[in-house]
């Protein structure tokens, strides 16, 4: 058997906010949208364009508060060739929240708190 990653879910509070974010620092468009018909759930795959991957944002009616994200062990790591133009992108959004210029990476937080690894191409 063979596996191919499809796409990472996660949840979102702001969909609008969540959806003008992914696309202004890391160029995700929408590909798809499903809308329960009780208007319950709200979910979004966002696509870069360039590879089968998705990122699946869930907008759930009855939450209310922001989600409770843990230790923030887990995130999702983005490779650019233009690493520099992304770090001065970030720098102007205020969304850079950690840096390890050590290893030549650094995070940027989502509206919601995840954070998001930004990884030149090497």
């Amino acid at each position: 058997m063979n596996f191919t990653i499809d796409h990472f879910n996660i949840n979102v509070l702001d969909l609008e906010k969540s959806l003008s974010f992914y696309n202004k620092a890391l160029g995700l468009t929408e590909i798809r949208r499903k809308t329960a018909d009780d208007g319950s759930y709200i979910i979004v795959f966002l696509g870069d364009g360039h590879s089968e991957n998705k990122l699946e944002l869930t907008w759930l009616k009855s939450v209310d508060r922001p989600y409770d994200l843990g230790d923030e062990e887990f995130h999702i790591a983005f490779k650019t060739k233009d690493f520099d133009a992304a770090y001065d992108l970030h720098k102007k959004m205020d969304c850079i929240c950690y840096e390890n210029k050590e290893m030549g990476i650094y995070f940027i937080n989502d509206p919601d708190g995840y954070w998001l690894e930004i990884v030149p191409v090497r």
